[in-house]
């Protein structure tokens, strides 16, 4: 096991890669711009003012590379795996999602469907080498049908591949996608030890290293974006660190993970259902009513003085709000303990409370009944900012 000054390393290691790399990105965007700047800024889910590099992820990339190596030099072993390779082995898993996320970022040309089945062939891979199968979702009869292992394989797919584009979705305003992803993280890691899984702790933490130095460059000020690329590898790690806690660990509650996890993931499925089951559009159809959007026009835009020439400030607030419930919602389900029961309650309240706050945004007041809840449409064209 890594002692506290080397994990600090080690992190160091992620965090100065990650930023250095973001920071390289950001100074040299005139030699690559043409291929790396985000220029479209009409685009529907766009909020940005002026072009900007949308490759952080590769910055991502290469903080986390740069960490594997670092642990290798110390051939340090925590369990049954090396530290090192199993960041390497990570890292070589995420490269299908990865890789079609940045060359989407570059060429404008990959289709949702195509990044979709590289999130499931990264999700395949995975689980091939680090044995990351879910083993149960503590849902009875479903956890009996997991017996048979094609059902595990599948069902262990569908949830990595679900993360990994949740954290996609949520991704769109300056620091809002590492914000979410580094407190998650860290709820994580701190699981896993209260859980005596260091390996996968570790894990969680040199994402949260790799993540805190790419916001040293994006955030506040929105000088570079993870573009898509970044938020799948983040979103895979996020979800690979998930499935491993349950997998490695039979004390560990599958509830309680998804608690933490559990603002992208109902994000993505709101989203799948307010397109299909009420606007009657794809769900692939990108737009601007996700709730960090609507928080955005409707309340930000709204409350905050804008200042010239610094645009950037009610866009970056959008993570500190979300953070602050974000993170709220990761301590209540640490306190909570692998009690299903408990955590069950808490992934209640905090779908109610979205949906409440939804509603309210949507629709101007605040309003509990299901039929309200479960059928939302704008009332008035939302207003440009």
């Amino acid at each position: 096991m890594l002692s506290v000054v080397e994990l600090q390393g080690l992190m160091l290691e992620a965090a100065i890669v990650s930023g250095v790399c973001s920071l390289l990105i950001v100074l040299t965007r005139r030699w690559h711009g043409a291929m790396s700047m985000d220029n479209d800024l009409r685009a529907t889910q766009k909020m940005h003012m002026v072009p900007v590099p949308r490759v952080g992820g590769i910055a991502v990339f290469f903080g986390l590379a740069g960490a594997a190596a670092f642990a290798g030099s110390w051939n340090a072993v925590v369990g049954q795996i090396g530290l090192s390779t199993a960041l390497a082995v990570m890292l070589v898993a995420a490269t299908p999602v990865f890789l079609s996320g940045l060359v989407e970022d570059t060429t404008k040309s990959v289709p949702p469907r195509v990044r979709l089945l590289a999130a499931f062939a990264s999700a395949l891979l995975a689980g091939s080498l680090l044995e990351a199968w879910l083993p149960r979702v503590d849902v009875p009869l479903l956890d009996e049908l997991m017996g048979f292992f094609p059902v595990t394989v599948l069902v262990t797919a569908v949830c990595v591949a679900g993360v990994t584009n949740a954290i996609n979705i949520i991704d769109g305003f300056n620091g809002l996608a590492g914000v979410v992803v580094a407190i998650i993280l860290a709820a994580l890691a701190v699981l896993n030890w209260q859980l005596g899984d260091a390996m996968v702790a570790q894990l969680a933490l040199v994402g949260v290293a790799g993540v805190l130095g790419f916001m040293t460059v994006n955030y506040p000020s929105g000088r570079i974006f993870l573009g898509d690329g970044g938020a799948y590898l983040l979103g895979f790690w996020v979800a690979q660190v998930a499935v491993l806690t349950v997998a490695r660990n039979p004390d560990a509650s599958t509830w309680q993970v998804l608690a933490i996890c559990f603002y992208p993931v109902l994000e993505v499925l709101f989203t799948i259902y307010r397109r299909r089951a009420v606007r009657k559009t794809s769900s692939m159809l990108p737009d601007r009513l996700h709730f960090h959007t609507l928080l955005y026009r409707r309340v930000l835009c709204q409350k905050l003085p804008r200042v010239q020439g610094q645009t950037w400030l009610r866009n970056s607030a959008v993570a500190l709000v979300m953070g602050c419930a974000v993170g709220a919602g990761a301590v209540a389900s640490l306190e909570a303990g692998s009690n299903p029961t408990h955590a069950l309650a808490i992934i209640g309240v905090e779908a109610l409370l979205y949906l409440a706050a939804y509603t309210r945004l949507v629709r101007g007041h605040w309003c509990l009944r299901p039929d309200v809840l479960f059928g939302l449409r704008p009332e008035r064209k939302l207003p440009q900012h």
